[in-house]
């Protein structure tokens, strides 16, 4: 008995022993290091230029022991702007996680549908209990966006999404004393809030009669705060004044539309009227004129120098596209061609070693009327049937019309026969009918 409690003490020991170890050496769920992240938008959904904030968050139940700082990326289809990183933190069943916060601010240019890529992301955080930082690589969720097209009774053309924009413009010239050959700048100024550069369009100006215009260098600019963004762009036209008398540039009107309170809000610059007084000196006009046009060609050049490389309108992405849907196609087409040349060969093989090539041969030889060759041909035709018996006379005896059996039994001999096709036609249709017989519609009927 008492050897029995002794040894039901050892095991006892030695179970609770081995418990002991396992809960050292396996970690447990409560004690084991936290670490994950958060990608949020505050829309799924936007009109092109709207912006939609994204936040990529990474927390950790230590701490960081090095900043998270990936920097900007590239969107398909849209603008992206980044802001710096910021710490934050989240309590959570009485924990508090500190956390890093990354801020993007995505602007869509197209009707298409944007995917915000899935990023790898470096962290540096030591594991409960320790002090040492030790890396790890957290793969983020991609997140679509739909993107909604202008919406109906909007200009494409005038399309802007801001929180806010100041309109001004400025004059190079004295607007009071304007004569005929005179040129005057002028360069209109708008500064949007909440949108990038990109995608302010650009100032539409109306033409003025007996004034030619002459477009001028934009320019556009982007000022990123720590967590909003304004832009600007500036606008030039020379006007140049051919005749006297007075002119009046109308109001032009600038309008965007605010993502929050979905409304569209209008600033205006008021109409202008300018007198222009007459120049006895008409000479200078005609090099004024000229002068301007060298200058609007090498603005132009600029800005095409400046514009994304394309071929015939399309982009490096569209030409990929495009050049490999073309080869896919040539190649489609070229295996149908091989297929068709194929079947056609084969076919054409088929047609010379069948009967019926060597009856169109026969008919041939009828049509040039040649009996002696329209003879040769017949009973080279005859050879190819599958005939009880491979003779002329089984045939005609099986298969013939009325008149070739009667003149075969009277004279034993078809001359004067061969040339008639039309007798012959009507024998291989019968022979043809008794070697291919045409099923016949059942007329059967089941019994009740």
């Amino acid at each position: 008995m008492r050897n029995k409690t002794a040894a039901s003490r050892i095991v006892l020991q030695l179970g609770i022993l081995l418990a002991l170890l396992i809960a050292c050496l396996t970690p447990q769920d409560g004690l084991a290091q936290k670490l994950w992240s958060q990608v949020k938008l505050n829309r799924t959904s936007a009109y092109i230029g709207e912006p939609i904030e994204v936040s990529i968050t990474v927390y950790t139940s230590t701490w960081f022991t090095s900043g998270l700082d990936p920097g900007n990326i590239q969107v398909k289809g849209a603008y992206t702007v980044y802001f710096r990183p910021v710490s934050v933190s989240l309590s959570e069943g009485g924990t508090t996680y500190p956390g890093i916060q990354l801020i993007y601010h995505v602007f869509p240019h197209s009707e298409r549908d944007i995917v915000f890529p899935s990023l790898t992301l470096e962290v540096e955080t030591p594991k409960d209990g320790d002090y040492i930082g030790v890396k790890h690589h957290l793969k983020t969720q991609e997140r679509t966006i739909k993107i909604k097209p202008v919406p109906p009774g909007f200009d494409k053309n005038d399309w802007l999404v801001a929180n806010g924009m100041y309109v001004s413009d400025y004059w190079t010239g004295n607007l009071k004393q304007v004569k005929v050959g005179d040129v005057l700048e002028r360069r209109i100024s708008r500064t949007v809030y909440g949108t990038v550069g990109e995608l302010i369009p650009p100032t539409a100006w109306d033409s003025i009669g007996h004034i030619s215009m002459y477009p001028d260098r934009s320019l556009t600019k982007n000022n990123k705060g720590k967590t909003s963004i304004s832009s600007s762009r500036t606008d030039g036209m020379r006007y140049l004044f051919e005749e006297e008398g007075q002119v009046t540039l109308p109001e032009m009107v600038f309008t965007y539309f605010h993502p929050y309170r979905k409304r569209l809000y209008k600033k205006t610059l008021k109409a202008i009227t300018i007198d222009v007084a007459a120049n006895p000196d008409l000479g200078i006009l005609k090099s004024v004129r000229d002068s301007l046009l060298v200058q609007e060609q090498e603005v132009i050049a600029q800005q095409e120098e400046e514009q994304p490389w394309s071929f015939m309108g399309l982009s490096p992405e569209q030409l990929a596209l495009a050049t490999v849907l073309g080869i896919l196609v040539l190649y489609l087409l070229a295996k149908t061609i091989r297929r068709i040349i194929h079947t056609i060969r084969q076919r054409k093989k088929a047609y010379r070693a069948s009967e019926a090539y060597y009856f169109d041969l026969f008919k041939k030889a009828t049509h040039h009327d040649h009996a002696e060759h329209a003879k040769q041909a017949l009973y080279r035709w005859i050879d190819e049937l599958k005939l009880g018996q491979p003779t002329l006379e089984y045939f005609v005896g099986q298969f013939g019309t009325d008149k070739l059996q009667e003149t075969f039994d009277t004279t034993g001999d078809l001359h004067g026969l061969y040339m008639q096709t039309q007798e012959w036609k009507k024998a291989r249709a019968k022979y043809l009918l008794h070697r291919h017989p045409t099923p016949s519609k059942s007329s059967w009927i089941n019994p009740q």
